[in-house]
């Protein structure tokens, strides 16, 4: 029992953190133009320069457009609150976890895909790539360490079964 507890605190780790980075990715997202401001004063990037006088011009005479990318931090926060279904039960909610592991493998055609339509440069999409990439880590070790309790508690189920029949 002991051994189920460890794994079930290790499980809760690795998703507090996880839900951590989700809840700080979805928050960036509110504060683009003075986050662009502060990144340009740090580093002379022709691509962040572009972008910052996008979001610029975009928050002066369009501010409405920037509102998409609310919706992208709420997005990231609604996510973050399923997440939640894992603490509580992670092997009946284990298909939250495939199901982002399955987001974040989206991410990589959308890159590829969506990125050249807007103009993006390949290299800032790579950068993007890689929050699937990575985000995926915890993801499989999150579902590895579930399938190993699901194992665990379904070892007693099955002696069961197998000394009554």
């Amino acid at each position: 029992m002991i051994e189920r507890s460890v794994l079930l605190r290790r499980i809760r780790i690795w998703l507090a953190l996880f839900i951590v980075c989700l809840v700080l990715s979805g928050l960036t997202a509110f504060p683009l133009v003075s986050e662009l401001h502060w990144a340009n004063s740090l580093a002379s990037n022709e691509w962040l320069r572009r972008v910052g006088d996008g979001l610029n011009r975009a928050d002066a005479d369009y501010p409405f457009l920037l509102y998409g990318t609310d919706w992208l931090a709420f997005a990231h926060l609604v996510i973050a609150v399923f997440f939640y279904g894992v603490h509580r039960d992670p092997v009946r909610n284990i298909w939250i976890v495939e199901a982002g592991m399955i987001a974040c493998a989206g991410i990589v055609p959308l890159a590829l895909v969506c990125g050249p339509i807007r103009g993006i440069p390949f290299w800032w999409s790579v950068i993007d790539m890689s929050f699937g990439a990575f985000g995926v880590i915890p993801l499989l070790v999150l579902r590895r360490m579930i399938k190993r309790l699901e194992a665990m508690d379904g070892a007693p189920e099955v002696a069961v079964a197998a000394a009554t029949s």
